[in-house]
């Protein structure tokens, strides 16, 4: 029986990761130190040559092996497969001259005495780890993409980080964890759900897939269970996006008797604590900086700034662009973008501003001067410009006018693509910060709509405004939201809860939404609810950013073991599937045609 090594990792004593396996070592732990030992390792075939030599691959890192010469061995190698798993038993021996220093076991490898083939792959493999594929074949063939370094490191840092969050919250902050149903009803606000009919004896009913477990941890705080957390499955009915697919994973957190302080100053020290220890480098600094939405809307333009970026929303002090106003309510405001002129112009690059520039021409209400074209500083005498905002070759200007809101719209999306073609928004920075002191109510399509979800608090002094019934005063209520932004994305959100049932429910009648859908948790508040207040991190979007050295645009589906396509199939699966007349017939279910639907 090989015995269990014990590897210290930090301050833990790990059992060897060839414990409870036939292996004697994996495939990255080989050294120079193991030299004529006799090991026994197992795993996928990677590279062969000569009919001699191959590599061999497991999840830990790759070695090389030897057949000799006159080896009968060689013959068996030739025919076998790529991706077919393999146990290689032989002895360490030195590569000499040979040794390879791109490989971590480069300085050695082994002289195989016998080769077993443990499962021979298909000739026809769709598909190989590492090798450029098209990303419906990587996600269709899954489980061999999984076998890639990239997805290998993903869902490992993806594991580290839940479990060093675990050990925060739980071991030094008391926190407990709770599983909360996946089968409930609808919530009020925010997006569509999915429902799932119900069989006998409920025909005609339907539970919804939560979209956040916001209820339970509410109806939790009410129980008694003043720290509470989850790694929490949800569920949107929305089409998969970059940062979100249909069902997605967060980090679920509320807690009895605190305030905003006390839980965006938790959540910064989760973190933080479970921070990877390979990407130390990114980490950021505590405290992080704060900053209102209404900062963030006029310095920025959007509520969600990259703050990596260092060009805020200027307003023009002379009448020098006066001539493009249209109407005298017009604002006028500009972003100098310092250093956007030093960006090598490639063809790529060369055609994004040119793209810019033509949107303009075709009546947009904003326009890019940028040193490579110089044609729109001329029209505007560009000597008064570039005095104006002291320009220089290395700059651009953004220019945007028309409705105040409609300016800062514009201004904050050109801010982000302009920084995007300049590469500022794919530097290997973590730049964290909260953004505070939301609206708690927007006005959206003709009705009221809540900023943030339908139980968050007002701030105190606001409390009595919200039983004003003038739309403009509920408008200036000022919200306990709180959203941790981190490289120009929402990272996760969170708020101090309505604990008072009367106030739940006169939000819910400004609202517009039925409370009979809310009775269980109107109840609940009216039974002695403590005040509380709690957040949820978006664990796809923050692994997604860590193993992507801080880009923020990375999509959750790279850290996903089997994520969805953007139309919401599982192609792997071939998943959702049609039901059959028995499944049908047993839920109540009757499928219309499309011109019964149409008549």
């Amino acid at each position: 029986m090989i015995a269990a090594r014990n590897l210290t990792v930090g301050c833990r004593k790990l059992l060897s990761t060839s414990a409870y396996t036939v292996r004697s070592h994996t495939c990255d732990e080989l050294n120079a130190s193991n030299k004529n030992e006799k090991v026994s390792v197992m795993g996928w075939l990677s590279h062969k040559r000569m009919d001699r030599f191959f590599v061999l691959r497991d999840a830990y890192g790759s070695v090389q092996a030897k057949i000799q010469e006159n080896s009968e061995l060689k013959q068996l190698l030739k025919e076998l497969p790529y991706e077919s798993v393999i146990r290689v038993d032989g002895t360490v021996v030195d590569r000499g001259e040979n040794r390879n220093n791109k490989m971590k076991t480069g300085d050695i490898e082994i002289n195989v005495e016998q080769l077993t083939v443990l499962n021979k792959a298909s000739v026809n493999i769709p598909m190989l780890p590492d090798v450029k594929s098209n990303e419906k074949t990587r996600l269709k063939y899954r489980y061999i993409d999984l076998r890639s370094d990239k997805l290998q490191r993903a869902l490992r840092i993806r594991s580290e980080f839940v479990h060093n969050l675990r050990k925060f919250l739980v071991e030094k902050s008391g926190f407990v964890d709770v599983e909360t149903p996946t089968l409930f009803r609808r919530t009020p606000g925010g997006a569509t759900e999915f429902v799932v009919p119900a069989p006998p004896p409920n025909h005609g009913m339907a539970y919804s897939l939560p979209q956040s477990p916001q209820q339970f941890k509410q109806l939790l705080m009410v129980g008694g269970i003043d720290r509470y957390f989850q790694i929490a499955r949800c569920y949107r009915d929305e089409g998969s996006k970059g940062d979100r697919q249909p069902e997605f994973t967060q980090v679920d957190v509320e807690m009895s008797f605190t305030t905003q302080e006390g839980v965006m100053q938790l959540i910064e020290d989760m973190i933080l604590s479970a921070w990877p220890e390979s990407l130390i480098h990114l980490k950021p600094k505590s405290p992080f900086p704060r900053i209102s939405y209404s900062e963030a809307m006029t310095k920025y333009g959007i509520d969600k700034p990259d703050m990596r970026v260092s060009w805020q929303i200027e307003d023009v002090k002379t009448n020098i662009f006066n001539f493009l106003k249209k109407n005298d309510g017009d604002k006028i405001r500009v972003i100098v973008c310092r250093g956007a002129g030093k960006t090598p112009i490639s063809n790529s690059t060369k055609d994004e501003w040119k793209r810019l520039i033509q949107m303009n021409e075709n009546g947009r209400n904003f326009a890019i001067c940028h040193p490579s074209h110089k044609t729109w500083f001329k029209s505007l005498k560009n000597e008064k410009i570039l005095e104006e905002f002291g320009l220089t070759e290395e700059d651009a200007l953004v220019v945007c006018w028309g409705e105040s809101d409609g300016v800062y719209w514009t201004l904050g999306q050109l801010r982000n693509y302009v920084a995007e073609i300049c590469g500022l928004r794919s530097k290997n920075v973590v730049t964290a910060h909260w953004v505070v002191d939301f609206p708690l109510f927007s006005f959206e399509e003709g009705h009221l709509v809540s900023t943030h979800h339908p139980f968050t608090a007002p701030v105190d002094k606001d409390k009595e405004m919200l039983y004003d019934e003038d739309n403009d005063r509920l408008l200036q209520i000022t919200g306990q939201h709180y959203d941790l932004v981190i490289n120009g994305v929402e990272m996760g959100g969170g708020s101090i809860r309505i604990e008072n049932s009367e106030m739940q429910r006169h939000v819910l009648k400004i609202l517009s939404e039925p409370t009979e859908e809310m009775e269980h948790l109107l109840n609940a508040l009216s039974h002695g609810a403590p005040p509380h207040g709690g957040f949820a991190l978006g664990l796809d979007r923050f692994v997604a950013m860590l193993t992507s050295d801080g880009n923020p645009l990375t999509p959750v589906r790279d850290v996903i073991a089997f994520p969805k396509t953007k139309n919401g199939k599982d192609l792997m699966s071939d998943a959702p599937t049609t039901l059959s007349e028995k499944q049908l017939e047993r839920y109540g279910i009757t499928l219309l045609s499309n011109d019964q639907k149409s008549g």
